[in-house]
């Protein structure tokens, strides 16, 4: 056994069962050992790709993702992904295969310097030696895990991964170190802050998503009676069909939902993440009551009443375990609220616009279906208008904020739960960016319906210049695609949809696939002028 197939087998017993990335010489030792140790090397079309994809298995086992790459442009390449889990606070390993031991630190092709690249955008960054690798493995794994969770970057050296290994697999890897409970003292404020409110809400964070057990957030919310709001990675924690579900903050038709907020007494903060949106952006002169791991971050503008920093489960469990608050809010208006604003999300149109293609998909995908979608104009949208009904069922980057992350999220997402449906949404200016992606779909025979909402602009950048009063330059793709779609894209097929009915079949059609198509909505974005930013 060398190096790297110890390095295999340790990861394997961490519960790692995929890694991510693209090969060179010096990542074939690597290759080899996953090939034989089983952990399955999938081959990716770009490096950054590799990253968003460990990204999304890391959110959605609660195991570190993996991504590989080479020195180099490898390297920096695979930044990009890495970076996305730092800020979108995803366990992650990336592992740069490097030239032997003997040359590092010499001008030599593609050489630089691994551990400054990725010691801005990681939990921490080591080099991997002969007779420590078991040991730094296990570090690196415990980093990764540990709150808040991100990634950890290993450097293996060519000659360190061939050698002989000279230590013994580990049987089990190290228990999940948890951040420590809060006082009592502290939770018995924030019990009599909650009492006292008569008009509380509540807006569910991303760290809530990493909570073991969901159930204690919608108990949270229900024994009080409080209406919750989310942001956009915490859609679906609790089921957006509830009655006291007010929708996602801070994306299309935001001030319609800043009215909403303003006009309570009590913003408690659940697992909120200042990430995602900073607190001064929508919380006006409303006090703030936070429960997290991490302290508060805000501004001076903002009016902090209390905070609650310690192990967000520990939290909940002895919030629920108080007697039941009381408030004025009626189930009436809490539903008249949420309606309203998906009305103003769906402005009428003559023509097909995306609100209407995005209902045509959330109809069509099953209610444990998975949505992966990309960064642009349709993030707003989707974030508002999509009714998310489970945990971890709305896959997109809002820390990192990263075009690019839709396809790879989705076929990491399929191959973490093949047994599920998985739908990807995108922009045409994405698709661009990833449709390389598409082969790595068809090699690994995903049945994954990805539609691309082709409305020939970079339509976010578009509103921004319009917005300013700049010119429309730089953001038109009209002239870049043919009037119609190819037949296929690296085998996978190409279905055009110019009208709902169009849309509605093609994914009847894309669901009942063996493998992966792709759905081309020629949608009119016009509407997004009207929602967006509004």
């Amino acid at each position: 056994m060398n190096n790297a197939d110890l390095i295999v087998q340790t990861l394997k017993t961490a519960g790692i069962r995929h890694g991510f990335g693209i090969p060179s010489g010096n990542v074939l030792p690597l290759m080899e050992a996953m090939r034989t140790g089983g952990i399955e090397f999938v081959l990716t079309a770009h490096e950054g790709s590799a990253g968003f994809s460990a990204d999304v298995t890391g959110r959605l086992t609660g195991v570190p993702g993996l991504c590989i790459a080479t020195l180099g442009p490898g390297a920096t390449n695979l930044s990009t992904g890495v970076g996305n889990a730092w800020l979108d606070r995803s366990p992650l390993i990336a592992i740069t295969c490097n030239l032997n031991t003997n040359q590092l630190g010499r001008r030599i092709q593609m050489h630089i310097d691994h551990e400054m690249l990725f010691k801005p955008i990681t939990k921490a960054s080591f080099m991997l030696r002969e007779g420590e690798i078991v040991e730094t493995l296990k570090k690196a794994v415990e980093i990764s895990l540990a709150e808040p969770m991100g990634p950890v970057h290993l450097d293996l050296p060519e000659d360190v991964a061939l050698a002989l290994a000279t230590e013994a697999a580990p049987q089990q890897m190290p228990a999940k170190i948890y951040t420590p409970p809060a006082a009592d003292t502290v939770i018995d404020k924030a019990l009599a802050l909650i009492a006292g409110a008569k008009r509380p809400v509540a807006v569910l964070g991303s760290t809530a998503m990493r909570i073991e057990n969901i159930d204690l957030l919608r108990t949270f919310v229900e024994r009080n009676g409080i209406p919750f709001a989310t942001t956009t990675m915490a859609k679906g924690l609790i089921d957006e069909d509830h009655p006291l579900s007010v929708g996602c903050i801070e994306r299309s038709r935001r001030q319609v939902q800043r009215k909403f907020l303003r006009g309570a007494d009590l913003i408690i903060g659940l697992g909120y993440d200042t990430i995602e949106v900073e607190y001064e952006a929508w919380i006006g002169n409303v006090p703030l009551l936070q429960l997290d791991i991490d302290p508060v971050d805000t501004d001076a503008s903002v009016t902090v009443a209390h905070e609650v920093t310690g192990e967000l489960q520990a939290t909940l469990q002895r919030l629920n375990a108080a007697d039941a608050a009381e408030n004025a809010w009626t189930e009436a208006e809490i539903a008249a609220h949420r309606d309203g604003f998906q009305t103003s999300l769906r402005p009428a149109s003559d023509s097909f616009t995306p609100h209407q293609a995005i209902d045509l998909v959330r109809a069509a995908l099953p209610h444990d279906g998975i949505l992966s979608f990309d960064v642009g104009a349709h993030t707003h949208q989707i974030a508002s208008q999509w009714t998310a009904h489970s945990p971890r069922s709305f896959l997109i980057t809002n820390g990192w904020s990263s075009m690019g992350f839709g396809i790879p999220g989705a076929i990491a997402a399929k191959l973490a739960n093949p047994d599920r449906p998985v739908v990807c949404v995108l922009g045409d200016g994405c698709f661009q960016m990833t449709c390389g992606e598409l082969a790595t779909a068809l090699r690994q025979e995903l049945a994954l319906p990805i539609v691309v909402l082709d409305d020939r602009w970079l339509s976010l950048i578009q509103i921004k210049q319009t917005r300013r009063q700049f010119g429309l330059y730089g953001t038109a793709l009209d002239k870049v695609e043919a009037e119609a779609p190819p037949a296929h894209y690296f085998g996978v097929p190409v279905i055009p949809a110019a009208t709902p009915d169009e849309l509605k079949g093609a994914l009847d059609t894309a669901f009942a696939a063996s493998g992966p198509t792709v759905i081309e909505a020629r949608v009119d974005s016009a509407h997004y002028m009207e929602t967006v930013f509004d």
